[in-house]
């Protein structure tokens, strides 16, 4: 640069930056700070990690181990004296119990069975004994009820009657209730009430209907 008078000039120092200058002790707080700070997130994420490793191996265990409610199928259900048109006395049946778990068995301490007309039940009795069914096993639940309510010329004994000579088919339900308990290893569940409900059909001839056998009957706890 040049002065009015022609002459050169020195430009003004640029002024420099002032260091800082920290202490010891200033240098040893932020070091802490952040190993403070590294050590929690390391923490955290081991945390995260393991609680992750947790819920993922219970979800599997859970996944493997849930137990299957068994499962029930009508194969036979033939109701005696509807084919003749007189008093019905007895309905013979025929059901599987199938358990279909890998690794979980199955205690069943009771099993009752009863047969409904329209809601109505027009006999019951015990079935099985008290008994122990294994994973992957299929149980015959096999008897005959006798039919204590029906009377002939009754109201109900008339409406059976009247569907078996008018719709030719006549709907009966069976219900087993059972007591069970899962088993897994040496560990026993708390007990379980059970109920399968098989509905079916038969012909005039008191026969279950090709459209009822071996159907899966629906199946829900109390």
């Amino acid at each position: 640069m040049y002065s009015p008078s022609g002459l050169p000039t020195r430009s003004s120092p640029v002024p420099r930056p002032m260091k800082r200058h920290h202490s010891v002790r200033q240098i040893a707080h932020r070091v802490h700070d952040s190993f403070t700070s590294r050590l929690c997130k390391l923490i955290c994420a081991i945390f995260l990690t393991l609680v992750l490793a947790v819920g993922l191996i219970s979800f599997i265990l859970w996944l493997s181990l849930r137990p299957h409610r068994p499962r029930f199928h009508i194969h036979g259900f033939g109701v005696v004296g509807l084919g003749q048109g007189t008093d019905i006395t007895q309905i013979q049946f025929n059901a599987t119990a199938r358990n279909a778990n890998h690794n979980i068995g199955v205690y069943y301490d009771s099993m009752d069975g009863s047969v409904f007309y329209k809601d109505q039940s027009i006999g019951s009795k015990p079935l099985l004994f008290p008994f122990y069914q294994g994973p992957k096993n299929t149980t015959d639940v096999e008897d005959t009820i006798t039919v204590t309510t029906l009377k002939e010329n009754g109201q109900r004994w008339t409406e059976i009657m009247n569907e078996r000579n008018m719709a030719r088919v006549v709907v009966f339900r069976l219900e087993i209730v059972s007591i069970i308990r899962f088993q897994i290893s040496k560990w026993h569940s708390r007990p379980h009430r059970m109920h399968a409900n098989c509905e079916v059909s038969v012909g005039p001839d008191g026969v279950i209907l090709p459209i009822s056998k071996d159907k899966r009957c629906p199946v829900y706890f109390t």
